[in-house]
């Protein structure tokens, strides 16, 4: 999912879309990428929408073999998911945000072949910015977007594996108030049809969302 216009990462949008922002001179999706292919994903598709046109042009310039996929107007993470049903064809697939980063080792234990759908996790301080999953075991029972009390500390990453009936399920759901269809409401509805599995990661998860995350993540992987 690269669609985004990263109001939150203004100025340099203004020019560039976020998931082409230069990490350590390398543009985020190349890292992005990378780490799919040395998992074993080759068939790669990219949900565009804002200056779409750059990265088709960064694709073709490092020869990377990837389906753009137009999302026409960003109607919300459920929306991107669903304009990729003709790409998915009904087989399984590894869904995820273009800007956060994932080891390829965390990426390997999302490709399953069973039925079930996966939601990567990751455990945080500051929980009431993300949306918290709530479990009980390794299922997923529901989330909660951005709590204003305490539910938990262990957080939605944004990697997923579904299978090719969530697009069922992303038919049935509604505009959320912010006016967008949200995975996250498919993803709960599917937790009480589905066993809607919670892995944890055991390696990392980074976060492009604002221009202080930048010097955050090439300081990681730098090191």
């Amino acid at each position: 999912m690269a669609a985004g216009k990263g109001t939150r990462m203004l100025p340099i949008t203004e020019s560039v879309p976020k998931v082409l922002i230069p990490i350590g001179g390398v543009p985020f999706l190349k890292l992005v990428i990378q780490r799919l292919q040395e998992a074993g994903i080759t068939d790669i598709g990219i949900v565009t929408s804002y200056k779409s046109e750059m990265v088709k042009a960064f694709l073709d310039e490092e020869g990377i073999k990837a389906t753009i996929i137009d999302q026409g107007e960003p109607l919300g993470t459920g929306h991107a998911i669903k304009v990729t049903r003709d790409f998915v064809n009904g087989e399984n697939f590894v869904a995820l945000g273009g800007d956060n980063l994932w080891s390829v080792h965390d990426i390997q234990s999302m490709i399953k072949e069973d039925d079930e759908w996966y939601v990567a996790a990751w455990t945080v301080t500051n929980p009431e910015k993300y949306g918290v999953l709530i479990c009980e075991k390794s299922k997923l029972k529901k989330i909660v977007e951005k709590p204003s009390e305490f539910v938990g500390d262990l957080i939605n990453s944004g990697l997923y594996k579904f299978t090719s009936d969530v697009f069922t399920t992303l038919d049935t759901i509604e505009l959320s108030p912010r006016g967008e269809y949200e995975l996250t409401d498919a993803l709960t509805e599917g937790a009480a049809t589905h066993k809607v599995h919670v892995i944890k990661l055991k390696d990392y998860w980074l976060d492009l969302g604002t221009l202080e995350d930048i010097p955050n993540v090439e300081e990681f992987l730098k090191n």
